[in-house]
């Protein structure tokens, strides 16, 4: 009578029918893009979110081919972009190379180690979060590039900042946002002119959920970097999170070291990013653990976005992604 239901049979009785209205919405934001701009470029971490949006990327510019080894053939009509602090996570830039390599597609990587090398970022010390210092190099290459528009993967529900951001969210010329000076986005109409130097951030899964994200990776059988599922870690406790130890995030003096099974929720820089204890294998179980939570995983996992409760949006107004 109270026998336990393995979490595939559950996804069968979960709703997703919605999902394909996503879809179709983010499939008409990626052309909408792809037509209104002379230079986009998307923006791919090898995080699950930027592998869903490469994914409906493929799906609105790609033909389906079972022979090629990414399941689609074509090229899409941008580049792909990554900023590298230096302290990404090797599995995630692994995973990242494979899945560029197999698709066939230019990526554009800026390193934040050259604009240090330029002196456009100055460090307070070697082992200093580069997180928010990712601003420069993306604008960076922006500049150097000319983008007119980043095709990103943030999410409304992830953090308030981004909650009350467009769409079609508008760079001035200094690559800043600007939040009391939006542009309205009626009936799907947008507003896309821009003078010479600014550009747009464009979010085609702005109105998708964290449970969103993982149904459709549960669907779309969509590979992510093998730390987004459950697996034995070494790790320091510290302010109610699980700090995973790496050269660049040391044990504090009196910490202790313990292994924990874990998986991450978000992946970033190591120095601000934290996973969290769970026996989640695959994406199913990931589905039915998510069903449960009540934190966004950027207020779960994030050290930087606890640093104040406008920390993002402070962030943002400079450059963020």
């Amino acid at each position: 009578m109270n026998a336990a239901v393995k979490p595939e049979h559950l996804i069968a009785e979960v709703d997703n029918a919605h999902l394909d209205a996503l879809e179709e919405e983010a499939i008409f934001i990626l052309r909408e893009v792809a037509a209104s701009f002379e230079r986009p470029a998307l923006l791919f971490s090898g995080g699950k979110d930027s592998c869903v949006v490469l994914r409906l990327a493929e799906k609105a510019f790609k033909l389906k081919d079972k022979a090629h080894p990414s399941g689609f053939k074509g090229q899409l009509p941008f580049p792909l972009v990554h900023i590298d602090t230096g302290h990404n996570f090797p599995e995630v830039i692994s995973f990242r190379d494979q899945r560029v390599a197999e698709m066939g597609e230019r990526l554009v990587v800026g390193h934040l180690e050259d604009s240090i090398a330029k002196g456009t970022i100055r460090l307070a010390h070697p082992l200093e979060s580069r997180n928010g210092h990712q601003t420069v190099t993306l604008l960076e290459t922006i500049e150097e590039h000319r983008f007119d528009a980043l095709i990103g993967g943030a999410r409304r529900d992830e953090e308030k900042a981004r909650a009350k951001e467009r769409i079609f969210s508008h760079r001035d010329s200094f690559g800043q946002w600007q939040p009391k000076e939006q542009r309205p986005e009626l009936w799907t109409l947008f507003n896309t002119r821009i003078r010479p130097g600014e550009h747009f951030r464009c979010f085609p899964i702005s109105n998708w959920t964290e449970l969103d994200v993982w149904l459709y990776i549960q669907r779309e059988a969509i590979p992510l970097p093998p730390m987004y599922y459950a697996h034995p870690r070494q790790v320091m406790r510290r302010k109610g999170l699980l700090v995973p130890l790496t050269d660049v995030t040391p044990p504090q003096d009196g910490e202790a070291v313990e292994t924990v099974e874990v998986r991450f929720r978000t992946v970033g820089d190591m120095t601000c990013t934290c996973p969290v204890e769970s026996p989640a294998r695959n994406a199913a179980e990931v589905v039915t653990e998510t069903l449960t939570v009540t934190i966004s995983e950027r207020g779960a996992t994030r050290m930087d976005d606890r640093t104040s409760d406008a920390s993002m949006e402070r962030r943002k107004k400079e450059g963020y992604f």
